[in-house]
């Protein structure tokens, strides 16, 4: 592989998943609130094609990446052909049982049934065909169209839909419309940098790789899919159906907001991935035990920073804006969410050790039972509470911790190794100090914009604390990089 254009295309990778962050974000703040009922029936919908598309894949896309550097060029490219048509099987199985669901009324939002469905087939090959490319080390295309395409597409239906007297179920339609056009445009580069062999007959195919192996894998694959779906994103099947459409519409504000805070972490996984698998290869346990601490504590540190002036200025910061008065019932969201956020992070590479190990199978075991909490606290909350929306936000929040605590206790239990230690312990107990000292500080005669001293005030002391005791060496490694750059 060529370093140079590997570097390129992650590079440009990072920059497109960037832009469409900061598109997501502007269109979440400015454009979403202003019909949170359409947003939650979007929401419904992207979450009924996130139960589905899987099905139809049932692992097969995940296995092409595990398999593929096994064969050679024509037997890739028959695998490739392999994985396409077990999905067409599959949709098929998939659009009987739809049917059934649809004319039994299964949901309220039954109706939407259609869009759901046709998004999770475009998602399908969409999925089959980006890791192909991924394979071929092509990231960047992919990305743009699979990341970029729907940030714009769903803010002009909502204009649509606002100032243009459109229906739902066109806007809808548009939506639905923006996947097929990602389906085509992948699809179309994908051709012109691989070919796929077309054929009924893969007898060759399993002589090389073990049809045994290969359907193994591809279910453990699925199952996980599948559970990631249940423990992270089921609350938008079942506030709607439980509560409202409104409602799922703030919760999904609070989603987007929240998830802006694993950005970092994104970039930190990608780049002690191989340090990770290497260590495992070599039984480094030593070098293992020194990455775990030092990116569980540097996420943290990053991520406590933003979460912090999260905190103290995100109340302030949305009364300055014309949607002020939708968004403020999604701020006690945002902030379980973002403390959901910041548990995940502040546990550094956990799932990434035991994906790599021997033991990776627990994975699986760790993400199904996260499934089962999730549903059964949201369950219990929705029809046995009057909590709402932030009785689903708490739920998730303890199933987290639950799902993290497993995670920290089997890898101790295997490689006797915790990502915690002396300086990492007193680097959170600091910046609890300091926020809850921000958060107190009798400043509010300063007007609209008091947030922002309290928001530097803690990023600056935190910051420069931690700087002066040493407590993230890296944070120091880095100012001395900057500041030998200016000096140059």
């Amino acid at each position: 592989m060529d370093s140079k254009f590997s570097s390129k295309q992650a590079l440009l990778f990072s920059i497109i998943n960037y832009i469409g962050v900061a598109i997501g974000m502007i269109s979440t703040l400015f454009i979403y609130p202003n019909d949170k009922e359409f947003l939650g029936i979007v929401r419904f919908i992207d979450g009924f094609a996130q139960i589905l598309y899987p099905i139809m894949v049932l692992g097969a896309s995940t296995a092409l990446l595990n398999f593929q550097p096994q064969l050679n060029a024509f037997l890739q490219r028959k695998l490739f052909s392999y994985s396409a048509v077990s999905i067409i099987f599959m949709i098929g199985f998939c659009a009987f049982f739809v049917s059934v669901f649809y004319f039994l009324e299964v949901t309220k939002n039954t109706e939407y049934y259609i869009y759901g469905f046709i998004i999770a087939v475009f998602l399908a090959f969409i999925d089959l065909m980006k890791r192909q490319a991924y394979n071929l080390q092509k990231i960047a295309v992919p990305t743009f169209f699979e990341k970029i395409v729907p940030k714009i597409t769903l803010p002009l239906a909502f204009i649509l839909v606002l100032y243009f007297t459109v229906s739902y179920h066109q806007a809808l339609s548009i939506y639905t419309f923006s996947f097929l056009l990602i389906f085509i445009a992948i699809g179309w580069y994908l051709l012109r940098i691989f070919k796929p062999v077309y054929s009924f007959n893969y007898q060759d195919l399993f002589q090389e790789i073990s049809k045994k192996d290969y359907y193994k894998y591809s279910l453990y694959a699925f199952c996980a899919s599948l559970g990631s779906f249940f423990a992270f994103r089921i609350d938008s099947i079942m506030i709607p159906e439980f509560i409202s459409n409104e409602a799922n519409g703030d919760f999904n504000i609070g989603v987007n907001l929240a998830n802006a805070l694993m950005i970092p972490a994104t970039g930190v996984f990608a780049l002690y991935s191989p340090i990770i698998s290497e260590a495992l290869k070599n039984n480094d346990f030593k070098l293992l035990k020194n990455k775990y601490a030092e990116v569980a504590k540097n996420l943290y540190f990053i991520g406590i920073l933003m979460f912090g002036c999260l905190l103290l200025g995100i109340s302030d910061l949305f009364s300055l804006l014309p949607t002020a008065q939708k968004l403020a019932p999604t701020i006690p969201i945002l902030y379980i969410l973002g403390a959901n956020v910041i548990l995940n992070m502040s546990t550094g590479f956990s799932t990434e050790i035991i994906a790599y190990s021997k033991f990776y199978k627990f994975n699986l075991i760790a993400i199904l039972s996260l499934a089962v909490l999730n549903i059964g606290l949201n369950y219990l909350i929705l029809t046995q509470t009057d909590f709402g929306i932030i009785g689903v936000a708490y739920a998730s929040l303890i199933s987290m911790f639950v799902f993290n605590l497993m995670k920290l206790i089997f890898i101790y239990k295997k490689f006797q190794i915790l990502p915690i230690n002396i300086s990492y312990l007193k680097t959170i107990l600091l910046s609890l100090v300091l926020l809850f000292l921000c958060w107190i500080l009798p400043i509010q005669f300063l007007g609209d914009f008091s947030f922002v001293i309290r928001c530097a005030l803690f990023s600056i002391s935190f910051s420069g604390i931690v700087f002066l005791f040493g407590w993230v060496p890296e944070l120091n490694t880095n100012v001395f990089k900057i500041l030998n750059k200016l000096k140059s």
